[in-house]
């Protein structure tokens, strides 16, 4: 029984100890690994300006900042009205209509997108030759590196109609000839062909870029495991499904709930370049919460748009994060993966 005591008293001693150095031991280690630590003050500074200072301007959505000589503090708290405005109000038609818009373009980027990186790391991965390989990545990857601006710009001219003076686009000249659209018809001023557009150069211009981290999973890979089953006598395609893509399952998972928790969070650059000049026939289709956010907040001379383009773009920021909770929620019940 004496000896117990001791022990507890020892223990005791020892976590006394501990705590006692606790930042003389954390300071050890700064000092030990202080490059690594100075590489993560950018990060550190670049997250408090863009990401948690301005986590302050959400009280907007809530404020009647209708007088710029008051600041936030000061202005009115008018609770849910904002929200109701938007929702339920006058114009609830095109906030809804955005919504809509937004979760349509992401639930096809998700369904046609997600899956075309990961057949390019299968690719890569079945390359033996590493030079060829090499280059075959770095070109997948070029347009990861062009500016949306030239992306749009490319699209417009392959997609351009014609006139008299200049010939249709290249795409548009080869869909003429098909017998799939008229001729002298501009794609990117029709509303059914926006979506499409706008999915199939986004897979375009980040299928490449994207598939770095399946093909980094890929050669994570034990080699032996495919030496097992080829002494089964798996094909390539058996080896792919029984090794390759349990393999790369952990990853799979961690993108795919990052993924969808970009869904609702639609870039306004890309769709307003595509649709700048095209009527509003095109902007009912192609609006999303972004744009509209933008249009109530930076291209209406009201101040008191401010108030509901805070509201909806909290409403958005919302119901992502609901996504996400729900997504990692399902995978931490259906696997042993799972972001937290």
């Amino acid at each position: 029984m004496h000896v117990n005591k001791d022990k507890e008293l020892t223990n005791e001693e020892l976590l006394d100890e501990l705590e006692r150095t606790r930042w003389l031991r954390y300071w050890k280690q700064i000092k030990k690994d202080w490059p690594v630590y100075l590489m993560l003050i950018p990060v550190i500074i670049f997250f408090y300006l863009f990401r948690y200072r301005p986590i302050g301007g959400i009280m907007i959505a809530f404020k009647n900042f209708d007088d710029y000589s008051q600041t936030v503090g000061e202005s009115d708290f008018y609770g849910l009205y904002a929200f109701k405005y938007i929702m339920f109000g006058p114009q609830a038609n095109r906030f809804w209509q955005a919504f809509r818009n937004t979760f349509t373009l992401s639930t096809y980027g998700l369904f046609f997108g997600f899956p075309i990186p990961i057949i390019l790391a299968l690719l890569f991965s079945e390359i033996k030759n590493e030079k060829y390989r090499s280059i075959t990545q770095i070109i997948s990857y070029l347009p990861r590196l062009i500016s949306t601006v030239v992306i749009t710009s490319i699209i417009a001219l392959m997609l351009s109609g014609g006139n008299v003076t200049q010939a249709p686009g290249l795409i548009n000249g080869l869909f003429v000839k098909w017998g799939w659209i008229e001729a002298g018809t501009p794609m990117l001023s029709e509303p059914q062909y926006f979506r499409s557009i706008y999915i199939i150069s986004n897979i375009w211009s980040a299928a490449g870029y994207g598939s770095i981290v399946y093909f980094a999973a890929i050669m994570a890979i034990s080699p032996t495991n495919y030496e097992a089953a080829k002494i089964d006598g798996a094909n390539k395609l058996a080896q792919i499904r029984y090794v390759t893509l349990p393999g790369m399952a952990p990853t799979l998972t961690i993108m795919l709930i990052l993924r969808v928790g970009q869904m609702i969070n639609i870039g306004y650059e890309k769709v307003i370049l595509l649709t700048m000049d095209r009527g509003n026939e095109v902007l009912m289709t192609a609006e999303v919460i972004s744009t509209y956010v933008l249009s109530l907040g930076g291209l209406t001379t009201g101040a008191s748009q401010v108030n509901f383009a805070a509201a909806a773009d909290v409403f958005n920021s919302f119901i992502a994060m609901f996504l996400v909770l729900g997504a990692n929620y399902i995978s931490r019940r259906v696997s042993d993966t799972s972001l937290f």
